[in-house]
């Protein structure tokens, strides 16, 4: 099968790769459409010291199931939770499945990604994609989900003053989110048309180098990929108040993280969040994502869809199989 696979720091189109075999509890996705995202670039500059296929963010449709009870998957159109658990271990048993002890993470962590023609994934980390929405749709379900993992973490009010740092694609999607649980968020970015996207959905921007740092924000959230938000999000942030990292970087400049100390600030990781909250905001077409896709690129011209998801203007850049 084709696949574009990272290894010896470089990233090679492959048309003979073996094709995956499906244990006897995970399902073949026989793969329709994958988004890029900042984690895949990010990998390719050392982030997770990850070999193998790239992609986690797909759509298509299960074509193999590796034992009877996966046979009710097929040929249903699905996407897939990233996390590979055990079920077994202390983390899985306290409902902290994301954080398995023994977990691999497609396409990041000890398990081949969506980029290819096939992808095997456990049978329950499927969701099945209403009639209704799209392919191009579909494909957000996953950081549709990281973004509302932002209020699951964090309880969002009218009256809080939350800023977003970053106006990519997952910074959009975080405004979005904010919005929908009555929050009026500012975005702060660099990039007129990404922020314009912003504005048309009546959230409020502030280029990055108008901005004032303050230290009065109740909540701000970090979606740069940057190893230099922290240190803005820093400068924002009231005492006490929260940092919400959903940035996932190669390691930066050394930084001086005094002020989290000194002002008693809460720092929060943040990733995965609620499939099935993603599917079925974007079902009822709460959040915008259409606006979101700059282009779209026949598997053959991957490497160029690497490359042009790198560009500072582009938002999602997507691969059709």
């Amino acid at each position: 099968m084709k696949a574009l696979v990272f290894r010896d720091n470089q990233l090679s189109v492959i048309n003979d790769r073996p094709e995956p075999q499906p244990a006897a509890d995970e399902v073949v996705i026989d793969v329709r459409l994958a988004g890029i995202c900042r984690t895949h670039i990010e990998i390719t500059r050392g982030y997770m010291s990850f070999e193998g296929v790239l992609g986690h963010e797909c759509v298509g449709v299960v074509s193999r199931a590796g034992g009877a009870a996966g046979k009710k998957w097929l040929d249903r159109r699905v996407v897939c939770e990233i996390n590979c658990v055990c079920g077994k271990c202390d983390m899985c048993l306290t409902g902290l499945r994301n954080h398995c002890r023994q977990r691999t993470v497609i396409g990041i962590s000890g398990r081949d990604g969506a980029f290819a023609d096939y992808i095997v994934v456990p049978q329950r980390n499927c969701h099945r994609v209403p009639e209704t929405m799209s392919d191009e749709e579909a494909v957000f379900v996953e950081p549709l989900a990281a973004a509302i993992q932002v209020v699951k973490q964090v309880p969002v009010d009218s009256r809080m003053k939350v800023t977003v740092l970053g106006d990519g694609r997952l910074g959009l999607l975080v405004g979005q989110v904010l919005q929908s649980v009555g929050c009026s968020p500012r975005l702060v970015g660099k990039h007129p048309k990404k922020m314009a996207f912003a504005e048309k959905r009546s959230i409020r921007v502030v280029p990055l180098e108008d901005l004032k740092p303050a230290n009065t924000d109740d909540l701000v959230v970090d979606c740069t990929g940057s190893p230099k938000g922290l240190e803005t999000a820093m400068q924002l942030v009231r005492p006490r108040g929260i940092i919400m990292l959903k940035s996932t970087c190669a390691a930066g400049e050394p930084l001086n993280l005094s002020p989290l100390v000194i002002n008693e600030v809460h720092l929060i990781g943040s990733r995965c969040g609620p499939f099935l909250e993603a599917i079925e905001m974007l079902a009822k077409k709460e959040v915008n994502v259409s606006g979101l896709i700059s282009r779209r690129f026949k598997f053959d011209r991957s490497l160029d869809a690497i490359r042009a998801a790198g560009d500072h203007d582009s938002l999602k850049i997507l691969l059709a199989m």
